[in-house]
């Protein structure tokens, strides 16, 4: 676990979102970046793209002093083919996110891509 010691790792892809949201509801900005590969890349929602884990933690220090949190949503069953995997969940808002994670050598997933929102249900209020 080496830069993650102490901190439980993601065993399954599925594991990676609700290891975000309890990191992030606890404030754990260190423990949210863990979640992320080296070299990742977050699309945060706004067109803004976020290059490399250092670039995501600073995002991540500004998403969680915004006073934001994240809830469970309904997350879909992975797309595992190999050592890739695609998550995606359903947030409370309607949005949908889109997330591939890669199995590390030690066997555990990490997010290479995120993607906020790749979709937004329209309500309408009557």
């Amino acid at each position: 676990m080496s830069e993650q010691t102490n901190r439980v790792t993601a065993d399954d892809p599925h594991e990676l979102e609700r290891l975000l949201v309890a990191r992030e509801n606890a404030g754990d900005v260190d423990g949210m970046a863990a979640l992320y590969e080296l070299q990742a890349v977050l699309d945060d929602g706004e067109g803004r793209l976020v290059q490399g884990r250092e670039a995501i933690r600073k995002f991540l220090v500004e998403l969680v002093a915004s006073g934001r949190k994240f809830a469970m949503g309904g997350q879909q069953t992975a797309l595992v083919c190999g050592d890739l995997a695609l998550t995606s969940t359903r947030c409370a808002n309607g949005s949908v996110t889109a997330e591939v994670a890669r199995r590390q050598r030690d066997g555990t997933w990490l997010w290479v891509i995120d993607r906020f929102e790749i979709a937004k249900e329209k309500r309408t209020e009557i």
